[in-house]
């Protein structure tokens, strides 16, 4: 068995699975796509660079993130009628997307989360040394390290990732403490950046920083949150979970796979919401590389075995 995953090139999060998945399992992995078995889009999106005579001699896995409903035009409902007669397998993380594409396909679905990286996301003792080292030592630390603003004009907010949400969130605590700093991580962060600066709120940018300075700046965290309104994961919830950073999250992807149930929200019950570092620990751990390419693998077996 020979797998070529499919890179979107955009050093983020899809890069890093197919580096993982090349790292993990060499043996059943190629770069060539001509003599691959399984052509495997893990970036789902990018999947029309693959010619179509190739798609249709090779068995094609593609992974769906999410759907957003308000961005599911009837263009993009053509282009996924299309695709699907090429597609031999989806993959989705979570039973919401899963729910989405149902509907749309008669093809088989492998609900799956991601494997976690556990060597890149990790508790760090001293805690107290790394907020000297980030300059928030005695202050009350929220972070959010995803994009949340539309790459089309970099002002209107993507609104399926909540950024409006997650900036009601914090003014509202910003009311009630003084000492509040907002830490903010990834790309195109404009909208929130406005959104601070605009309610005077203290915060700092690390616009692409390397991992394990991510997996410092979640060791820093009093909480993380997760105000989205659609999503495929989001992937901070299971970094959250492995490095033991407090979370609470709206109830999107596979928060609820993950979370403990005091640990979700709706936008009126917030205030409600109790990070639980301890059932979030638990429940990533059995996702932890190598056992969670288990999965994959197996399917991707049955896959090849399914017409022999």
């Amino acid at each position: 068995m020979k797998i070529f995953p499919l890179r979107a090139n955009e050093n983020w999060i899809c890069d890093r699975f197919v580096s993982e998945w090349i790292m993990g399992n060499p043996e059943v992995s190629t770069n060539n796509i001509l003599e691959a078995d399984i052509v495997w889009a893990v970036a789902g999106w990018c999947w029309n660079q693959i010619p179509p005579e190739i798609l249709a001699s090779k068995k094609f896995v593609i992974t769906i993130h999410h759907i957003v409903p308000e961005k599911f035009t009837p263009d993009k409902l053509n282009e996924f009628m299309y695709r699907d007669r090429f597609v031999d397998l989806y993959h989705v993380p979570c039973q919401k997307t899963r729910n989405q594409i149902a509907r749309l396909t008669k093809k088989p679905i492998f609900t799956q989360p991601f494997w976690v990286n556990q060597s890149l996301w990790h508790p760090i003792d001293n805690k107290e040394i790394l907020r000297e080292k980030y300059k928030v030592r005695g202050k009350y630390t929220i972070g959010s390290f995803q994009r949340d603003t539309e790459g089309s004009d970099l002002k209107s907010p993507k609104l399926e990732k909540g950024p409006d949400i997650f900036c009601n969130i914090v003014e509202s605590i910003s009311k009630k403490r003084d000492d509040l700093h907002v830490i903010l991580a990834g790309w195109r962060r404009q909208y929130v950046i406005k959104r601070l600066e605009k309610s005077r709120i203290d915060y700092t940018y690390y616009e692409l920083p390397e991992f394990n300075i991510i997996n410092e700046l979640y060791n820093i965290l009093d909480l993380y949150i997760v105000g989205s309104r659609w999503e495929g994961g989001p992937q901070s919830i299971v970094e959250c979970a492995s490095s033991e950073t407090p979370i609470v999250s709206t109830d999107v992807g596979y928060a609820s796979r993950f979370l403990s149930e005091n640990s979700i929200f709706d936008v009126s019950s917030f205030e409600s919401a109790t990070p639980d570092t301890v059932t979030a620990r638990e429940n990533v751990e059995k996702y932890f590389i190598p056992g969670g390419f288990d999965p994959f693998l197996g399917k991707f077996l049955e896959l090849l075995n399914e017409k022999r």
